[in-house]
């Protein structure tokens, strides 16, 4: 049977209603209120441990491995308590080819990085070169000028 209570963690009108005259009444109602809203969802999945049978999934729990872990948590080695080894051997597939698109991205960035370096070589030797004619105009001229009679 599923059960909805009526106070439910979040910040919805009710527990707002209820934190303020909590803080009212006496504040450690409130506050009690307060860290129900912000928390609440994690207590709800610390009591559904409790029901479902503690001593089945605690902290002595004897796990496929052999490794003793609390319920919830997982194996020692991180592994999910329900493996699945098509699941596993997806993840692993799709690890792998997110991996190389990776690498083949990180090449591209790279070409792209040689070429646009390239470019702006390309683009400074023109700029210096364009440079360097106007500068090499501007001595011809004032030579020139120099050179001929007054």
């Amino acid at each position: 049977m599923n059960c909805h209570p009526i106070i439910r963690p979040g910040f919805r009108p009710l527990s707002i209603v209820l934190m303020v005259l909590g803080f009212i009444v006496f504040w450690p109602l409130g506050l009690a209120m307060l860290a129900y809203m912000i928390w609440g969802r994690r207590l709800q999945g610390f009591a559904r441990g409790f029901r479902d049978g503690f001593a089945a999934h605690g902290p002595y729990a004897r796990r496929r491995e052999g490794a003793y872990a609390y319920a919830g948590f997982g194996h020692a080695d991180g592994a999910s308590a329900r493996d699945n080894a098509a699941f596993e051997a997806y993840r692993a597939a799709e690890i792998e080819r997110l991996a190389a698109e990776r690498r083949r991205l990180d090449e591209e960035r790279r070409a792209f990085e040689a070429r646009a370096a390239d470019q702006r070589r390309v683009d400074d030797r023109a700029e210096f070169d364009r440079f360097m004619a106007g500068r090499r105009r501007q001595t011809d001229v004032g030579r020139s000028s120099d050179a001929a009679p007054h």
